[in-house]
């Protein structure tokens, strides 16, 4: 299976994907969520709710907070 390089300047998580898609694929992005407080793991809603809805939803800034996802999940354990 051979695996996408990313798009220079193009960041992994963007405002179209879903949050549960995020914690699957990235774990570590968890931390900013609850620090944000945004409970996405155990919401019904991350099923189908995208970064930007939930970001609208909880008043919070959709650039700012993928920023900090992005930066987040580039961190070395």
């Amino acid at each position: 299976m051979k695996l996408q390089k990313e798009k220079k300047g193009k960041q992994p998580i963007n405002k179209d994907m879903t949050f549960s898609q995020i914690i699957r694929k990235y774990p570590k992005a968890s931390e900013v969520l609850f620090k944000e407080g945004m409970m996405c793991a155990g919401c019904p809603m991350a099923m189908q709710e995208t970064i930007e809805q939930g970001c609208k939803a909880h008043g919070i800034n959709v650039k700012k907070f993928l920023e900090k996802l992005n930066k987040k999940i580039k961190e070395k354990e």
